[in-house]
Order: structure tokens, then sequence, then C-alpha cells
């Protein structure tokens, strides 16, 4: 209406100034309803041609959408296993901090666990003492051995002193006997080293490893009891928080409800993000400026500036599937998605993030007309995009303007 308005100016009113002052033709006798478009005809045809060609050059050069708003982020509060709750230690849209706990399942199955793997620590533990007590157990083995074993090869030396001197009180049977002795003893000093290097590898190495191993079993068994009671990951707000004792919680199918981080770059408290045409792919880049109005900080313009476009559209993304996709199925456009900040410190405050608000980009071509690159019909084209982009700021105030009014009184909100 307001680019039917300009232009009208223009053309439509030009044209009966002529008629009226030039041919003094008079409105409601020679100009009325009936005869208007024959006697207007150029006018109002130039103005439908001017109004059409400023409609497209706005919304081209600088487009608009109504699909803006500072998106959030929120986190679901889940736990890691599937269970019945025990403790709920906050409430529904209270305020906690990172590391805060929300509530806590059955545990009495991790509990039993933990208690096993204690055991099992403690008795690798004793293990250690009842293996100081083998190995010197072990080692007077060895020295009875050695004992032995020099009680026979002193016998044997003995009787073979007698026989090399022609006694025949020994016979050879004896001294075979007595050799015999001798290297039944000295297995027994090897038998005896064999068990003290198998209680010492006992302790030195089996045991550490045991005990090594029973403690990951008891650290595995505690983070599982850990994992019982459910923390929150970021400062934030609980939200759809409804649980009660004896709820069941499932981590796929059961939530147990949401949390809304308080502050950071996903918060929806620093950025907005808008969906415009595809068209506008040419003209919006990063450092392109904007405006937009929200609802929730109405009759006010916020000076925004793009800082960064979406390389991909939404609509085309494709997932694996087990049926083939069909083009036909993806007729709707999807929009490019713009992530604009504010252009001033502090000038997201006051709007609620979720908001439904209206954005408008602005092409500018100060930089390209002030190389002087360009020729004189180009730099003529350029001024004139540059200058119609107040039309689409008006509008934009326009539509802040009568917003509060049209949510509050026709739509009935």
């Amino acid at each position: 209406m307001l680019e039917l308005l300009i232009c009208s100016l223009v053309t439509v009113l030009p044209d009966y100034l002529f008629r009226h002052y030039k041919q003094g033709k008079r409105w409601g006798k020679d100009i009325n309803f009936f005869s208007v478009w024959y006697e207007l005809r150029w006018g109002i045809s130039a103005c439908i041609l001017l109004t059409v060609s400023l409609i497209t050059l706005i919304f081209y050069y600088h487009p608009s959408t109504t699909n803006a708003g500072p998106y959030f982020r929120t986190v679901t509060i889940l736990s890691e296993g599937g269970g019945r709750v025990e403790e709920i230690y906050v409430e529904n849209n209270q305020q906690v901090q990172a590391g805060d706990p929300l509530f806590s399942l059955l545990d009495s199955s991790q509990l039993a666990a933990v208690n096993a793997a204690r055991s099992q620590v403690a008795q690798v533990e004793s293990a250690f003492v009842q293996v100081d007590s083998q190995l010197e157990a072990a080692r007077g083995g060895l020295r009875q051995a050695r004992g032995a074993l020099d009680q026979a090869t002193n016998e044997l030396k003995k009787k073979r002193e007698l026989a090399s001197r022609g006694n025949q009180l020994v016979s050879k049977i004896e001294l075979e006997r007595l050799e015999n002795t001798v290297n039944s003893r000295k297995g027994g000093v090897d038998t005896a080293n064999a068990n003290i290097a198998s209680v010492i590898a006992q302790k030195e190495s089996v045991l550490p490893s045991q005990l090594e191993s029973a403690k990951r079993g008891l650290e595995q068994a505690e983070v599982e009891l850990g994992k019982t009671t459910v923390f929150a990951g970021v400062d934030g707000t609980v939200s759809q928080f409804f649980l009660q004792r004896g709820d069941y919680v499932n981590p796929i199918l059961r939530p147990a409800g949401l949390l809304i981080p308080n502050d950071g770059p996903e918060s929806g408290r620093h950025q907005i993000a808008a969906g415009f045409s595809q068209l506008a792919t040419q003209v919006i880049s990063p450092g392109s400026l904007a405006e937009v109005t929200c609802l929730s900080r109405p009759f006010e313009v916020i000076p925004m500036v793009v800082t960064r476009v979406q390389s991909v559209v939404a609509a085309g993304q494709l997932r694996p599937s087990d049926n083939l996709i069909d083009a036909q199925e993806r007729a709707r456009p999807g929009t490019l998605t713009v992530v604009m900040e504010p252009l001033y410190e502090g000038g997201m405050e006051g709007v609620m993030p979720g908001s439904k608000c209206i954005a408008n980009a602005y092409t500018n071509n100060h930089d390209l007309l002030a190389s002087g690159d360009i020729g004189v019909l180009d730099t003529l084209f350029y001024h004139a995009v540059d200058a119609v982009g107040i039309v689409h700021a008006i509008v934009l105030r326009i539509q802040t303007l009568i917003m509060p009014v049209q949510m509050l009184v026709f739509s009935g909100h």
C-alpha cells in the first residue's frame, strides 16, 4: 500500500492534474467513477508498472521475513539408565547451577555391586598377608632341603673315603644308594627354590594385577552407582519437571524434563535466527545490516548485523532410510537461515527467547559507489537501490506500531 501511494504521486496525480488544469476536466463531471480508467489510463498503467517494479526492487535488495526469532537451546534431563525415582531435589521452574543434583534413582542393585567389588578388593588385599606366610614357609622348606642335601653329601663323602682305603664295610651298592639320595636332595632344593620363585611371582605380579583389576571393578561399580543421581550440566532453569517418587524414567521413552540454559551463544539472548527467501541468497552476506522488531519488546526497532549465513538450505537435507527419495515430496522451498546479532551492546535486552519477530535486511552499496569502478547507469541504479531501502524501513516501523494492536484487538489474543 505504501509503495502504491508513493508511485501514484508521480503517475496518477500528474495525469489528473494535467487533465484537470490543461484539458479543463473536472472531478465528478468529466472524471467520475465510470470514466476514471479511460481518463487516467496512462497514469494508472504507469502507477501499476512502477509499483510492481518498486516492490520487486525493494523486496529483492532489502528482503523481509516474519520467520525470525531468538531461538534458544534446551537440554533434556535424562538418566543414563532406566529406573524408579527415589529422591527429587529440585522443583519445577527452579534455578539450578551446573553440578546441582536434580533427582536420583533406586540404587539397590548398584550398591550391591559396589559392596561386592569392595569385598573383592579386600579379599585380594588379604591375599598379600597370606602370600607372605607362604613365602616364609617356602624359604623354610629351602633351608630344610639344603640341610638334608648337606647331610647326604657329607655321608657320601665319608663312604667314598672309606671305600678308597679298601674298607670292605662299604659296598658299591651302598655308594650308589647314597649318590641317589644326594641327587634326590638336590631335586628337593630345586623344588624349594621354585616354590619361592612362584610365591615371589604371585606377590609381585599376580596379586598386584588382581588388586588393580579389583580396584577397577570397584571404580566401575561406583561410577554406575553415581549414574543413579542426575546432575545439572549447565546453569539454567528446570522446566516441565513433574517427577514424583516411584515414577519410572527411561533415557529413550521417558525423559524427566528440560533444562533451559541461562546464558551462552545458544541461549537466545544474544542473537536472532531468521529464515529469508532463497532469492535473498545473492544479497545477504555476513556484515549486512538488518533491523528486527519483536512481540516481547513492542514499539521498538532493534538494529542488527548479519554474522552468519547458513551455507545450505535445510529443506534439502537427506537422511538414510529404506525408501527412495521422491523430489515431489520436497516441493515446498526452504528458507535461507541467517543469524543476526545486535549492532549495539545491550540491544537484545528485554527480548524474551523464543519471541516472534519480524526482520528486515538491507543492501548497502556505499563502498561500491565510493570505489568509482562502475559506470553512470550502474551508479544511478545502485543509488536507487540504497534509496528505496527507506521505504522498507518505513514499512517495518508501521508494522512495529500495528503489530500489538493486531495481536490484541483483531486476533483476540
